[in-house]
């Protein structure tokens, strides 16, 4: 019975392209989501995700709908999200979240205002996705955004781990931390963009950050809070997808919900900085 209620779903196609899809996306995502806990800057992922709205319109305008054109166009929009943001921030000597916070609110209104002047685009397709409607060309996609986040995750961990922890002790011996910073949001837009594809471009920020904001409730180390953000991802992907097919309901909210739920266990019963630990405070090492 069990044995059916866990594998029955997928003997399906398209559950099995979607599992594979978001399998994609929790191995990308949720290290960078660690980093963005890390850095403070766990709000940047989701104005990304809006700042990308419209150039994900403009290449559904130019591009027919085209996946690759909407992927390129959202690359675009997010890359230049980012560097405006912080090329205002030295400019004027003020916060960068604060720059980026101004500029998202003006991408998304003039990504609405694209998508609602065009014929043929469905603006709830874009916002919210359609996991179950996962294509082989969404899935290259998201197993292209996959490799290259997780291979330049690689080549920048250490400078960035450094940059992160003490960015003054990276600038005394001679650190281009700009430089890592700027390429660390490209990963960032990177995965926000490939996310869009199965989530929408208001959702797939959720499977980046739940994660990693749970990792702190299971593990210590950084490398550690990287691998729970990971397992955490794809059990919530797993558990997602059979919650939508099994209570009929939206694959893409109902990934996120078990990605929250999850999250809410880590932070109730979780062995770390969690509400059960702190009432057990003689065993509790934070």
């Amino acid at each position: 019975m069990i044995g059916s209620f866990l594998l029955e779903p997928f003997a399906l196609g398209f559950m099995r392209r979607a599992l594979i899809g978001c399998a994609a996306l929790s191995l990308a995502g949720p290290p960078l989501g660690v980093f963005l806990v890390l850095r403070r800057m766990s709000l940047t992922s989701d104005v990304l995700q809006h700042g990308i709205l419209p150039g994900v319109a403009l290449g559904a305008v130019l591009g027919g709908l085209s996946l690759w054109a909407m992927g390129l166009g959202g690359l675009g929009a997010g890359l230049a999200l980012a560097l405006l943001a912080g090329w205002l921030s030295r400019a004027t000597g003020g916060r960068e979240d604060s720059q980026l916070a101004g500029l998202y609110l003006i991408a998304l209104a003039l990504g609405v205002a694209i998508v609602s002047s065009t014929r043929g685009i469905d603006l709830m397709q874009l916002l919210f996705g359609s996991v179950m409607a996962v294509d082989d060309p969404a899935l290259l996609l998201m197993a292209s955004v996959a490799s290259v986040s997780l291979l330049g995750l690689a080549v920048i961990w250490r400078p960035l781990v450094l940059e992160s922890l003490d960015p003054g002790f990276l600038r005394a011996v001679g650190g281009h931390g700009t430089a890592w910073h700027l390429a660390f949001m490209a990963l960032v837009v990177l995965c926000v963009v490939g996310g869009f594809a199965a989530l929408g471009t208001l959702m797939s920020v959720g499977l980046m950050m739940l994660p990693a904001v749970a990792a702190r409730h299971f593990a210590a180390e950084l490398a550690g809070q990287v691998r729970a953000a990971v397992a955490l991802a794809l059990l919530a992907s797993v558990a997602g997808l059979l919650l939508s097919y099994h209570a009929d309901l939206p694959a893409g909210p109902a990934i996120i919900l078990a990605a929250g739920a999850l999250w809410a266990g880590g932070m109730l019963a979780g062995p770390r900085h969690s509400l059960r630990a702190r009432l057990h405070r003689p065993h509790y090492r934070g």
